[in-house]
């Protein structure tokens, strides 16, 4: 059976190979034409489902280049028959940087992130490293500042792994502290510039602080993201949801597989998700393997790392 697909963007399908990773991957055979791409196939759900990938991607042309991971992630998609649901979804831009860089979500799972964290108070985010949870959180975060919902923006995490022993370190408070915030600089100086994030953080605007420092405030007016949430302590948890005020918006997010609690003290994360699954505001997300868009190695190290836990579980 042989399915002509025309009206699409041929050149942009034809490199790198994209064609022939399709080929493989639902055992079809594609052909490349001027104006035309023919897929023949004998099962004909496989068949179906390498239309749907080439349609898939020649639409995601249209908005930018296309990849190897994003190839790799239609794929998956179509598996899992959730092509048209994520086409549905749009390809808005959440926010663009100085630069002229758009952030978008990339994948299904990321999209369904950035829309609870426009809607819900509270968004409670897990994933695996890649995903895009604290780097989107803070986008998400920035546009809802620039836009005056809200008047600054408080993003946190557990200092020195759990125990936040910033004692022990050399220098004042500040420099203690900022070590352990980088990666949260490093998202902020992408999506404002490095001025004008020193000027609003000077003026107290933007606030990074560790989580220890949260304890008796009232955040009221603002965005807060609480990164690395899978170290905090079932308390320190507790203390920080109930810091949150009026016109407040929160985003939590963490890595199951990176926690650093001793061993016997359960991660705050993982309790709040059940806890809090029903409570109206509440949006709970959790981001999978597939929904990594850092380079396309992390997938890879990370399914290997799933795969001897899971044959340690086994044995």
């Amino acid at each position: 059976m042989t399915e002509r697909i025309e009206n699409i963007n041929i050149k942009e399908l034809s490199t790198g190979d994209h064609t022939k990773t399709i080929a493989d991957a639902f055992d079809v055979t594609v052909d490349v034409g001027t104006d035309c791409i023919l897929v023949t196939g004998e099962d004909n759900l496989k068949l179906t489902r390498a239309v749907n990938s080439i349609n898939c991607l020649s639409e995601l042309s249209k908005s930018g280049q296309i990849d190897k991971r994003l190839v790799d992630y239609v794929i998956c998609l179509s598996n899992a028959g959730k092509i048209e649901e994520f086409m549905s979804l749009g390809d808005d831009v959440i926010y663009t940087t100085p630069s002229g860089r758009p952030i978008k979500a990339k994948t299904l799972g990321q999209r369904f992130y950035t829309d609870a964290l426009k809607r819900s108070e509270l968004v409670i985010c897990s994933g695996p490293a890649g995903t895009g949870k604290t780097f989107l959180g803070v986008a998400m975060a920035v546009k809802a500042f620039r836009n005056r919902e809200v008047s600054r923006i408080i993003l946190t995490r557990p200092a020195v792994e759990a125990g936040e022993r910033l004692g022990f370190l050399p220098g004042d408070i500040e420099e203690k502290v900022n070590p352990y915030m980088r990666p949260i600089y490093d998202a902020l100086t992408i999506l404002l510039g490095q001025e004008l994030f020193e000027r609003y953080y000077e003026k107290g605007l933007i606030e990074v602080s560790p989580l220890a420092f949260m304890r008796g405030r009232n955040l009221d007016d603002a965005f807060v993201l609480l990164d690395e949430a899978q170290n905090t302590t079932c308390e320190q948890m507790k203390m920080f949801l109930t810091r949150l005020g009026i016109n407040c918006r929160a985003c939590v997010c963490g890595d199951y597989t990176q926690i650093d609690l001793p061993k016997g003290v359960k991660s705050g994360l993982y309790d709040c998700t059940k806890v809090l699954e029903d409570v109206e505001g509440v949006s709970i997300v959790a981001l999978k393997n597939a929904d990594i868009v850092r380079n396309p190695l992390v997938m890879r190290i990370v399914n290997a790392y799933d795969q001897r836990d899971k044959e340690r579980d086994d044995e």
